[in-house]
């Protein structure tokens, strides 16, 4: 089959810088699934994508869509033919709806039978032919959220499209794609090189555009390169830059000829909090920030031009008094901050709403520090201090630093509070409040940062699901999975012994001390719970956790997050002992027998145990005696539990190889039973054994 290679290249205004890089990865997975529906294979594939463009280059590319051969199996000849081999009406109607006749069907024998069948060949397509459907599906099928239109044209793109570029081998593959006619001219750099430039084949695309038009065009080599001129700028500046990879996904989107500058700023500056400066630095010049050996802030930074200047001290100065006039700017917001107390800015929260059916931030910092200071008194933390924290929590929200600097919340609260000589705690509480702010990011570190995040978490958790918001399907605009999976990971992994129904429900009083009248209050508590709950099951799926053992765990129903997880690890230690297997049949003999029967009523009556393995079953479970009179355990000891109840496995499998459980005798049955539920206690003591799959 001859190949080629094949490139098409959408020119654009400039596409948004925070979509690109997902924008060509939807492109190249629409195309390439085309391909794959019709048929045509190739070698390998390489995207690109700049601000003024996104392109697919594939390698030997199948230039003919190969022929597509099925066979229908008809009626059988013994039902087909008579015995003068004349054709049947079901003959004659299966050749109809293949369009031919009897006589051009084929016999199909196998060791079952001899069949009527239809082969069938659909001529393959030329891909030429092919390709401009192909591009056209997979341009409506982007993730375009807002398309914009241009000229007459009814549908739209994310921005206008100014050129085509479509080439298989050397040939332009002809079509006539959001009113732009393909060809091969493409565009260069728009100062470097604002002029079209002819590409003589698909293959040589990347070179032309690097070495005649000034253009980068694959996303993942600029962004190296930008990293790699970043990190060199900052040796040579004895400094070492903290590249956010964020912010350099954007700075890559944004430019097509990185040219990485150094500047200075006013060392005086410097006397404000770091955060500030950065972020005045990132949100709104896109600038890499330098830190020294301590690291300490530097009075300088690090930008990206998109052109290689001729003078590029000119860049650097006009950069230095963008930038300075910026730092001015956050040095006012700061300096008129500190003339006000967070207790003053506290009361201005009265006017502030939290949603619009839930009344005022004021009103959650009093839900928010009552609920803080009892999280704080169960975990073993300074109440007062949390109480504290949790009146503070959302001051800093009407200052002119976070005003400006949305990203700044509890960090400028840290930095007012540390300026009022708040306890160290209370302080650092303010910044932890948000911790963590993703799956990977930190949890908090302070009892009181701690106490804190619980308790603003939990409150908005209540307060959305008193008002219904609660998420649907991939929708959740208040983020409450991720506040679900903060509240987890903070208590299991500060090994936290926190009641979360006791929270809950504590959170819950606090909403109706207020009077505020949720509409959806019945059961509130427990459906928070259950979809914290839910959560934890996504969160252990993910870490590689087997569904049953998380639902052998989930069905004794811990109410500890951190005890959860301790019997988690337990069992999942148990699944790879070599008596698992026999000990999960074991129990789901004892659950299946149980279920159903009357619960056994009295206490077990000794004299009715037969010697033998019933005996020896009792014997076995009265070394258990220390375990039976426990109601909970040291989140230490769920392993040791597993570990000892492996003991059992011989006697259990004595009694059901040699015991008839369900005697003709009342009594005996009923403490046989009784037998039985002691064992199913035990383990339950951990988890629902019978529950877990017996083999891995």
């Amino acid at each position: 089959m001859a190949t080629e290679d094949f490139l098409f290249e959408l020119g654009t205004e400039e596409l948004p810088p925070t979509s690109l890089r997902q924008l060509s990865d939807a492109l190249a997975t629409e195309i390439l699934n085309r391909l794959a529906q019709k048929g045509l294979t190739y070698e390998e594939h390489r995207s690109f994508a700049s601000p003024r463009r996104l392109a697919l280059s594939i390698t030997k590319l199948e230039t003919w869509q190969p022929d597509n051969c099925t066979t229908r199996r008809g009626p059988a000849l013994e039902v087909a033919l008579d015995a003068e081999g004349r054709p049947s009406k079901a003959a004659l109607g299966f050749a109809r709806s293949c369009g031919v006749t009897v006589e051009e069907l084929d016999r199909l024998q196998t060791d079952k039978g001899s069949w009527l069948v239809y082969h069938q060949r659909t001529p393959g397509q030329s891909t030429a032919s092919l390709l401009p459907s192909i591009i056209s599906e997979s341009l409506e099928a982007l993730p375009v959220e807002r398309r914009m239109r241009w000229g007459v044209r009814r549908k739209g793109f994310v921005r206008p499209v100014r050129w085509l570029v479509m080439l298989l081998g050397e040939e332009v593959v002809p079509a006539e794609i959001m009113g732009t006619s393909s060809g091969r001219e493409t565009w260069g750099h728009r100062f470097h090189c604002n002029s079209p430039l002819t590409l003589t084949t698909a293959g040589s695309y990347a070179r032309q555009l690097s070495s005649h038009g000034h253009v980068m065009p694959d996303y993942e080599e600029r962004k190296a390169e930008i990293r790699r001129q970043i990190e060199d700028l900052a040796r040579r500046a004895q400094g070492t830059a903290v590249i956010d990879e964020k912010l350099l996904d954007e700075v890559t989107a944004l430019t097509e000829w990185p040219v990485a500058l150094t500047g200075r700023f006013d060392a005086a500056f410097l006397e404000m909090p770091a955060e500030a400066l950065i972020s005045s630095m990132q949100s709104h010049q896109k600038y890499f920030h330098l830190v020294d050996e301590q690291g300490a802030l530097m009075p300088c930074f690090i930008t990206v031009a998109n052109i290689e200047s001729l003078n590029p001290s000119g860049v650097v100065s006009g950069n230095e008094r963008v930038i300075r006039a910026r730092l001015a700017d956050a040095r006012f917001f700061y300096e008129a901050d500190l003339k006000s107390s967070l207790e003053q800015a506290r009361s201005r929260l009265k006017s502030v709403l939290f949603q619009k059916e839930l009344g005022t931030v004021f009103a959650k910092t009093e839900r928010v520090a009552r609920l803080a200071a009892f999280i704080a008194e169960q975990a073993g933390f300074d109440a007062e201090l949390a109480h504290r924290a949790g009146c503070l929590s959302k001051s800093d929200l009407v200052s002119e630093m976070v005003q400006e600097f949305p990203e700044l919340q509890g960090t400028m609260g840290m930095y007012y509070a540390r300026s009022e000589r708040e306890h160290p705690d209370v302080c650092l509480a303010l910044h932890e409040q948000y911790m963590p702010q993703a799956a990977d990011k930190e949890v908090p570190g302070t009892g009181t940062g701690i106490a804190l995040a619980l308790a603003d978490r939990i409150d908005t958790l209540v307060g959305l699901f008193g008002i219904k918001a609660v998420p649907s399907g991939s929708r959740d605009p208040f983020a409450l999975r991720r506040a679900a999976l903060g509240i987890l990971r903070t208590i299991v992994e500060k090994r936290l012994s926190v009641d979360l129904r006791v929270v809950t429900e504590k959170a819950v009083l606090a909403w109706q001390e207020q009077g505020v009248a949720l509409p959806a209050a019945q059961g509130l508590a427990d459906r928070v719970v259950e979809f914290i709950w839910d959560r934890s099951r996504a969160w252990y799926q993910d870490a590689g956790v087997e569904a049953d053992v998380f639902l052998s765990v989930r069905a004794v129903e811990p109410r500890c997050p951190f005890d959860f997880d301790q019997r988690i690890k337990a069992v999942s230690g148990f699944m790879g002992l070599p008596e698992a297997a026999a000990l999960i049949s074991a129990n789901k003999r004892v659950s299946n027998m149980l279920t159903g029967s009357p619960p056994p009523c009295g206490e077990l009556a000794v004299d009715l145990v037969e010697e033998g393995a019933e005996q020896d079953l009792l014997a076995a479970l009265s070394g258990f005696e220390d375990l039976v009179q426990r109601e909970s355990f040291g989140s230490d000891e769920y392993e040791q539990v597993m570990h000892r109840l492996v003991g059992l496995k011989q006697p259990v499998d004595s009694f059901f190889d040699q015991v008839l459980v369900n005697h003709a005798d009342e009594q005996v049955r009923n403490n046989r039973h009784m037998l039985l539920n002691k064992v199913r206690a035990l383990f339950l003591k951990v988890a629902d054994i019978s529950l877990l799959k017996g083999s891995r």
